[in-house]
């Protein structure tokens, strides 16, 4: 049927979306050694205007313990450190006058239990979110009753939403195993 191979896409697309969002949200909580994405959701004022800081400058990780941050312009030197204190990150950047260190600290263990459950946390606001499209596209498909699609195309439908949602909700669980693993990996 076509109407419900529409609803079907619709769903695949908004599901797939939720994913993406849980891996980017994923990629920047810290689990212990450094990245450039722990900086990404870091904006600084830039001419007038909130930039990301990948954007006027590049960052780089030499270790595992290091992030630097090397500005286009050094007059941003300043700005880019008071964003990086500013923001929720717990980080403590130092500059040398041409660039931004940020040492990462090793995290504690009472540090790595709270972010397991910030981690599960975001697993399941995926899940429900997942669940919601799971909702509107099953109710959808049973709306199409009413203009005459026959029952079994609708069960069929129905039955296709359950396994799109079970694919995706497997993928959350396994997106959240990964990151848990890394974060209590000493």
């Amino acid at each position: 049927m076509e109407e419900i191979q529409l609803f079907l896409d619709d769903a695949r697309e908004h599901m797939d979306k939720s994913i993406k969002h849980l891996a980017t949200v994923l990629s920047q909580i810290r689990a212990g050694k450094a990245t450039p994405a722990l900086v990404d959701s870091v904006t600084v004022e830039y001419y007038g205007t909130m930039t990301p800081l990948n954007q006027m400058s590049s960052v780089t990780t030499p270790d595992a313990h290091t992030i630097m941050i090397k500005p286009w312009e050094k007059n941003m030197i300043p700005e880019i450190e008071k964003a990086i204190i500013n923001s929720d990150l717990g980080l403590n950047p130092q500059n040398d006058g041409e660039q931004v260190i940020i040492n990462v600290p090793p995290l504690t263990e009472e540090r790595r239990l709270e972010l397991v459950k910030q981690v599960k946390h975001e697993g399941e606001n995926a899940k429900i979110s997942i669940r919601n499209i799971r909702h509107d596209a099953l109710h959808h498909i049973k709306a199409l009753k009413d203009e005459g699609v026959s029952e079994d195309d609708i069960r069929r439908g129905e039955e296709k939403v359950q396994e799109l949602t079970d694919e995706h909700v497997k993928k959350v669980d396994e997106l959240v195993q990964h990151k848990e693993e890394e974060i209590m990996k000493v």
